[in-house]
């Protein structure tokens, strides 16, 4: 599928059909998705885009609607493909490929033209990409709010791109063929002055002096007239030099060679010679690779003989890779790849891998290609440089490496290091750029500045190390603490990576070179993993030895040599304790930095220690933050523990081996935080390993094994509660009633349910009871208990509310919710819904994202909105599979089931469905199964296997207590009795069904009405308006259970 903005709104396949895209509003959509180039786009963003400050009554529905509308569109034109409109968190994006776009390809070709040297080359490129446009970008949607900074910048880069093709073509001497479209722009863009220097320029060169003349004079007077300004100094000089015919004006500009090398902050010591040797052997050499060990200077020397290289020599530039990007289990595809990326080489449509693209793009290029550092990658480059030999005679290969690449063809050039004289000049030259040497004599000074040239082999790196510690330590003690430097610095062991011996010597010099207390700091500091704070900082380097107060001056010491990186971080304190969370930056060491400190910590024999005292810290943070993750600060809460995954993860690791019971702590304590994120595989994971080498019993192994049940079966695996004795804390018995309603009998979970409740009164626990109150307004929707439903509910939403905690009024609105879906009232239930979503979103709580979406898709389905329903289906069932949510996927698959009977795809419903019951989901899923798959078979003209799929959906109701899917399970009886020709059974019970509504308050849902419609229209007219009536009135009389038995007794 191809996507076109440059112009009207356009798709087309991949053959050029155009494709049509039905409606204004899908088609803005589609618009706005393409303005955000793969980026999600919030469901908020997208109805206010689209709506402005009109949005239909039910904004959610709707938007889903018209994103069912564009898959269907898009779908249908490309049938078999993936969907290309996706949801992600937070919004929904379009899955295009950038090259299916023009703006892309436009963008992609002017940035080609930006790196050719060759001016034909660019001008090729630039008026291809100029062809791409069909006129102003997105036409039709340029006036809209969420299109015009697009269409805007769109429109800019046109311009820019017809000022580039028209210099380009003026250093072609292309003056006459270019003045006819600069006379266009120029019109259009009458106060441009680069655009006006171009015509200028192409006027003079096509023999129109008079009118270039001219042109400038209109432009002087309306830039005063209209803007007040007078003309740039460059258009004046231009001006200028019309007038004296200067011959510079019809010459072709010289052009700069194009590159991405790398500019030195300093000059080359030392290397003119060698550079010039190299430049000449790439004019007869099609592969150079410069050899010698490390810190000798092969990149230095290799971009010194590259800077000298001239347009004529590569016409399509001088190009750097730098292969240290690449890890050393990297493969030849990955150094190919790294290539296109430097070269800028796209994937384009054929969607070759990088080798092929490789090799495809540069075979007619003329231009240098530096390979630096190939040592790591051993045999990786060697493919890739072998193939550039076969197949781009135009390509010329200078590779660095401490070894040869061993290939035919290629020319070793061995780098020295610096001579006497060089060595002592560049060590002067850093030391003094460092701050000189202090107060030493001239003779004492020369004397070991040349000793220490000589002990370092004059290998430009270790002597610029060591000329940056000049200024501190001075050469005599420099020159003292080289005794084991040379050897480390040169080589190493055989058995030791070469870039390992190198990397331990840099940083044992910085190490050496550290005081007492800053290497303590920075060993100690190796405990953490992904960054730590200040406060832990403090908390895992502080003892008799680093005072508190020290800590930030000494880390500051480490960020200035170096060893510690900054993170700059914008996190709010989430504990109304100001010393539990302090806000500010983060700081970090650097992977190899931190492996060297956690070698020197396992020396110092401070390990077990420090490592206690990392772990205590987390466990502590995890401890205050849990305090405040039930109430107004969830969200800074969330902002201060997600960047300590590692840290935590780290700390849980430490407990397992050296404190299994500190394991549990952590674990109880981060339960309710992984519950809100949902990242219930990580839970159970950590539980898991807890309660592993937790065996003994204990207050912290009853608790975690509450919670360990409650995240089981929120991932679908009941546990029955007579495993938990004793039963663990009220809070974690919560969580465990929570996820029970979905998966044990109704009886279980009332009774965990109401012992919680009443131990969380009698501590006076108000978020406790709130959040029983939110499980027991779920119970009371599973059992159809409607005003226990409300009443619990609304206590529940004032005490969150008065708390202020976003996840409890996010819980009890879906009860709400629920509530009023029950009640028919739909309008209220979506609106709750939709504020849930936006709550669970913002709070990133993905398990309540899945059950509003699907709860946001039932109220469409109630409503016959089936392409939205199905849309928000589809994205519960993908966001429950990824969080391993068991109940979200249930109920996303069954919504989908029931969509698919609806749209009369009975086969594809029964296979669904069926496969539902197979899993055994929990009972009330179960039971709408069961009533579902009754109706399909009844649909199906089998009223003796509805009536069993209904009778089997009545007993499991009822024992559940569900008392709306009891009143649903009679009215399918009535269906199959109707189809079953037993006409006056089945106005009875239809009565019954009817009274059982009323008295629960739960009318017949929209998506039911038209099966009760069926059987009561099938009754009405075999019987009579009467006798129907008589029936269905001897019907009311009946309860549920005497239905049953009257139905079984027929049978």
């Amino acid at each position: 599928m191809q996507f076109g903005v440059l112009g009207p709104l356009a798709v087309w396949t991949a053959d050029d059909t155009p494709v049509h895209v039905p409606e204004l509003k899908v088609r803005a959509l589609l618009a706005d998705l393409l303005i955000h180039e793969g980026r999600p786009v919030p469901m908020d963003r997208l109805i206010d885009d689209l709506w402005g400050a009109h949005p239909p009554g039910n904004p959610t529905n709707t938007m889903q609607t018209k994103v069912s509308q564009l898959r269907r569109a898009l779908g249908a034109a490309a049938p078999g493909s993936p969907t290309l409109i996706v949801y992600r968190t937070p919004g929904y994006r379009l899955l295009a490929d950038p090259d299916t776009v023009d703006a892309h390809r436009f963008r992609a070709l002017v940035a080609a033209a930006d790196r050719a040297l060759d001016p034909r080359t660019r001008s090729a490129l630039l008026t291809e990409a100029l062809g791409l446009w069909r006129g102003p970008a997105l036409d039709d949607f340029s006036d809209q709010p969420f299109a015009r900074q697009f269409c805007a910048r769109l429109d800019e880069e046109r311009l820019v791109a017809y000022e580039e093709l028209a210099e380009a073509r003026l250093s072609l001497g292309q003056h006459t063929a270019i003045t006819a479209m600069l006379s266009d722009l120029v019109a259009q863009h009458p106060l441009r002055e680069r655009l006006r220097a171009a015509y200028l320029r192409a006027l003079y060169g096509a023999g129109r002096q008079g009118e270039a003349l001219d042109s400038f004079r209109e432009l002087r007077i309306r830039l005063v007239d209209e803007l007040g300004v007078d003309p740039s100094p460059e258009l004046i000089t231009l001006h200028q030099a019309i007038l004296r015919h200067d011959p510079r004006l019809r010459a072709r500009p010289s052009l700069r060679p194009r590159s991405n090398l790398p500019i030195p902050a300093t000059e080359l010591v030392g290397g003119a010679a060698a550079a010039d040797d190299v430049r000449a052997l790439l004019e007869c050499r099609r592969l150079v690779t410069l050899t010698g060990p490390g810190g000798v200077g092969k990149t230095r020397l290799a971009l010194a003989a590259a800077a000298e290289a001239t347009v004529t020599d590569f016409p399509d530039g001088v190009w750097f890779v730098g292969l240290t990007a690449l890890e050393r289990t990297a493969g030849p595809e990955d150094v190919a790849d790294l290539v296109c990326t430097v070269l800028g080489i796209s994937d384009g449509v054929d969607d070759y891998a990088g080798f092929d693209r490789v090799l495809a793009a540069l075979r007619a290029r003329r231009l240098l290609l530096i390979l630096d550092n190939c040592e790591h990658l051993g045999a990786a480059v060697v493919p890739l440089v072998t193939a550039l030999l076969a197949t781009a005679p135009g390509v010329r290969l200078l590779a660095t490496s401490r070894e040869p690449l061993d290939i035919r063809g290629e020319h070793v050039h061995h780098v020295s290091p610096l001579a006497d004289e060089d060595a002592v000049a560049l060590f002067r030259m850093r030391a003094n750029d460092a701050g000189g040497f202090g107060a030493y004599s001239e003779q004492e000074e020369s004397t070991a500045i040349a000793e220490i040239c000589r002990r370092l082999d004059g290998l430009p790196l270790a002597l610029e190390l060591a000329a940056s510690r000049a200024h501190v330590l001075g050469p005599t003690e420099l020159l003292a603490r080289l005794d084991d430097r040379f050897r480390l610095l040169a080589a190493g062991a055989r058995d030791v990576p070469a870039r390992q011996q190198t990397l331990r010597a840099t940083i044992d010099w910085s190490w050496d070179l550290l005081t007492e207390p800053l290497r303590i700091t920075l060993r100690r500091l190796a405990v953490h993993a992904e960054g730590w704070t200040l406060e832990a900082a403090e908390q895992t380097c502080t003892d008799s030895r680093i005072m508190r107060a020290d800590v930030v001056d000494l880390l500051c010491g480490l960020v200035d040599r170096s060893l510690v990186t900054v993170v700059p971080a914008d996190v709010d304190s989430c504990c109304s304790d100001s010393r539990a969370v302090r806000p500010g930056v983060r700081y970090m060491l650097l992977e190899s930095i931190a492996a060297y400190a956690l070698e020197r910590l396992t020396e110092s024999g401070e390990l077990a220690e420090i490592q206690a005292r990392h772990r205590q810290y987390y466990l502590d943070l995890a401890k205050r933050a849990d305090a405040t993750l039930r109430g107004t600060h969830q969200l800074s809460c969330f902002a201060r523990l997600e960047p300590e995954s590692g840290n935590l993860r780290r700390a849980l690791d430490n407990a397992l081996r050296h404190e299994p019971s500190s394991a549990l702590r952590l674990v109880n304590t981060l339960a309710w935080y992984w519950f809100l994120r949902g990242r219930l595989r990580t839970a159970l994971d950590c539980f898991d390993r807890a309660l592993q080498v937790n065996s003994v019993s204990s207050p912290e192994r009853e608790t975690a094994l509450v919670w360990q049940a409650a995240i089981q079966m929120l991932t679908g695996v009941p546990v029955d509660p007579a495993a938990l004795t004793p039963p663990g804390p009220p809070r974690a018995r919560l969580l465990y009633a929570l996820a029970a309603v979905d998966h044990l009998e109704p009886v279980q979970t009332q009774r965990i349910l109401s012992d919680a409740l009443s131990e969380l009164r009698a501590a006076d626990d108000r978020w406790g009871v709130a959040a029983a109150l939110s499980t027991r307004a779920k119970l009371a929707f599973a059992q159809g208990d409607l005003d226990l439903l409300q009443s619990s509910a609304m206590e529940s939403y004032r005490i969150f509310l008065d708390l202020g905690d976003r996840w409890g009024v996010m819980q009890t609105t879906e009860w709400l919710g629920a509530l009023a879906e029950l009640e028919g009232d739909y309008r209220t239930a979506a609106q709750m819904h939709e504020a849930g979503l936006r709550v669970g979103d913002e709070l990133g709580c993905l398990t309540h994202v899945v059950d509003r979406t699907c709860s946001l898709g039932r109220i469409s389905m109630l409503e016959g909105d089936f392409a939205a329903a199905r849309g928000s289906f589809e994205r519960s069932l993908q966001l429950a599979r990824e969080q391993m949510y068991g109940s979200g996927i249930d109920f996303a698959l069954l919504g989908l089931a029931m969509l698919a009977r609806r749209d009369g795809d009975l086969d594809d419903a029964e296979d669904q469905l069926a496969a539902l019951y197979r899993a055994e989901p929990h009972p009330a899923p179960r039971a709408l199964v069961l009533n579902e798959r009754g109706f399909v078979a009844e649909l199906r003209g089998d009223p003796d296997a509805a009536r069993t799929l209904h009778l089997e959906c009545y007993l499991v109701a009822s024992a559940a207590a569900d008392t709306v899917n009891r009143a649903g399970a009679i009215e399918g009886l009535a269906a199959a009795e109707a189809l079953a020709g037993h006409h006056d059974r089945a106005a009875v019970l239809l009565g019954c069904a009817a009274a059982a509504r009323t008295s629960a308050a739960t009318p017949v849902p929209a998506h039911r009405r038209d099966d009760v419609d069926r059987a009561t229209k099938a009754a009405r007219q075999v019987l009579g308006e009467q006798d129907f009536i008589r029936a269905f009135d001897r019907g009311r009389a009946l309860d549920p259970d005497e239905a049953h038995v009257f139905v079984v007794a027929g049978v």
